[in-house]
């Protein structure tokens, strides 16, 4: 696997954020013009733990989520996965994935760091975006970031009820 950012995914990158980029392992998903929208992190940076694996970095990505959060859409995401047993089942399922996907990121000197600092109970239970409980959602962006590199069954949701997938293929350089 290649890690290294070309000068034009960090040029890219810096103008979504507004910022220098830090703490990128790589790109993990790019639009189909070959735009970066979802990062992936190191786990360990400036010297802490960093539990959230995937980064969302698209800007036309972020604003559709924002607008969507900002109906309440995540409170009636949550009622379904509470009323919706397969739902609930399949969220989890989404969270052992970024679970896993997380330690097959890990550097072994990140694992060995994380393990000395007694942090790996942390990484083992700690779900999408670094949340506690399973049966909530912390942001959408997280969700989708996820989904785009990933197996998240809120962003599947998010593409067929809401088209995100629509917004996120349409972004070009």
């Amino acid at each position: 696997m290649n890690n290294t950012l070309s000068q034009a995914d960090i040029d890219i990158i810096t103008q979504q954020l507004g910022r220098t980029p830090s703490g990128i392992r790589r790109v993990a998903h790019y639009s189909p013009d070959g735009v970066p929208q979802v990062l992936e992190m190191e786990t360990w940076v400036f010297d802490q733990p960093f539990p959230t694996l995937f980064w969302l970095s698209s800007s036309s990505i972020d604003k559709a989520l924002a607008r969507i959060e900002s109906q309440g859409v995540v409170k009636e995401l949550e009622q379904r996965i509470k009323e919706d047993a397969d739902l609930r089942e399949a969220y989890h399922d989404s969270h052992r994935d970024y679970i896993a996907r997380r330690w097959q990121a890990m550097s072994d000197e990140h694992k060995q760091i994380i393990e000395q600092k007694g942090f790996t109970h942390l990484f083992e239970t700690l779900g999408i975006g670094g949340i506690k409980n399973w049966d909530q959602i912390r942001c959408l962006h997280m969700q989708y970031g996820h989904h785009l590199a990933g197996n998240n069954v809120i962003g599947r949701i998010l593409d067929e009820e809401y088209g995100i997938r629509e917004i996120a293929d349409a972004e070009k350089k």
